[in-house]
This record gives structure tokens, C-alpha cells and sequence, in this order.
């Protein structure tokens, strides 16, 4: 069984993050709309599949101006990497029953680097960040490589995920089956 992370066991810290990105843009010389456009533009992509400093790199800004981007980063993102209610619970009785429990995750370097910090190290039998491996969800190479770590064939696995970063059908396309998690009263409408 290969998880999802954000809005499947964890909440991505969206009110965290509005709150801080104004501080980011100051400190990359970029006003609040020139830091939107290029984070969720043309570097969307690479923060998701390369170290940050590489990113970082492209606001052409001082060390220390970067260095404080990255600690304001990952402040949220740690209050992020917070179990939501159940997901120990469901992954622990899955692993107690004898299933070999995946991740398979489209994050910034963050995660990865703070995740021996969470509660939800220890619970995986493999871990793919997608900043670690230069891959990205619905990329079917990052599925495969999860499946090449657990030992599974793809009909031997089950996807769960929100829907996000086409990871449902991109899953179902490598042989996977897929499962969208739907919490009560929460809409979610991913493109795709």
C-alpha cells in the first residue's frame, strides 16, 4: 500500500504558508505577485524535483537572505508534517497485518530533510520524496521506483492519495490500483 502525503495523512500548513510569503518575497527582492508568479510558474517544478539550494540559486539572492527563505520554509512546513487524526493509527494496523506501506510524495527538500523529526518516521517501508529522486507524480518512473523498493509488482499495490498532481490516474497508468481519500465536508478539485 504506497500513500500519499499532503492532504491524505498530513495537511499541507496553507494559512502558514500565506502568512510567510510575503517575508519569502522580500527576501528573495521580489514583490508578493513576482514571488507567486515564479513559485507556482516556472520554478513549481523545480522545487519539487531539486535540492533548494539549486533553486534559490535562480533569485540570484545573498547567502543569508537564502538562508532565512529555507528556515521560514521549513517552519511551515514542519507544523505541516503532522499526522492528521487516524493516519498512525490506519498505517500501523496495515503494517500489524503484514502490508508493506509505501510513500510516494511531490514536496520541496524540506520534507525530506525534516522528516526523522516527524511522527511519521519509522511507519514506512520506503520513501520517495520527490525533490530526493528528481521525479514528480504523475511521472510513472516515481511509481516504479516505489514498487522496485517494496519488491511489488503494480496489480500487488494499492495508490491512496487525494487526487492532487494527476497521482490517481497516474498510478491506475502504471498498473496500480488507485484510491481517492475523501474526508467529510472537504472538497477537493484537482485539475485533472
Amino acid at each position: 500500500m504506497i500513500f500519499d502525503l499532503w492532504n491524505t495523512i498530513a495537511d499541507w500548513p496553507e494559512d502558514a504558508w500565506a502568512e510567510i510569503r510575503p517575508e519569502v518575497a522580500r527576501h528573495l527582492g521580489l514583490t508578493v505577485e513576482e514571488f507567486e508568479s515564479r513559485w507556482y510558474g516556472d520554478v513549481a517544478v523545480l522545487r519539487e524535483t531539486r535540492p533548494f539550494a539549486e533553486v534559490l540559486a535562480l533569485f540570484d539572492v545573498a547567502p543569508e537572505a537564502a538562508a532565512r527563505v529555507v528556515a521560514l520554509r521549513r517552519g511551515v512546513t514542519r507544523q505541516g508534517l503532522v499526522p492528521l487524526p487516524g493516519a498512525l493509527e490506519t498505517i500501523s494496523a496495515l503494517r500489524e497485518r503484514g502490508f508493506l506501506i509505501g510513500l510516494i510524495t511531490v514536496c520541496s527538500e524540506d520534507v525530506a530533510v525534516l522528516w526523522q523529526e516527524t511522527a511519521f518516521h519509522g511507519l514506512f517501508d520506503v520513501e520517495v520524496f520527490s525533490a530526493t529522486v528528481g521525479l514528480r507524480k504523475p511521472d510513472p518512473r516515481i511509481y516504479r521506483l516505489a514498487l522496485d523498493q517494496l519488491g511489488l509488482q503494480p496489480e500487488e499495490a494499492v495508490f491512496v492519495g487525494d487526487g492532487a498532481n494527476d497521482e490517481l490516474a497516474g498510478a491506475e497508468r502504471v498498473g496500480i490500483r488507485a484510491i481517492r481519500l475523501e474526508r467529510p465536508g472537504e472538497e477537493l478539485d484537482w485539475a485533472g
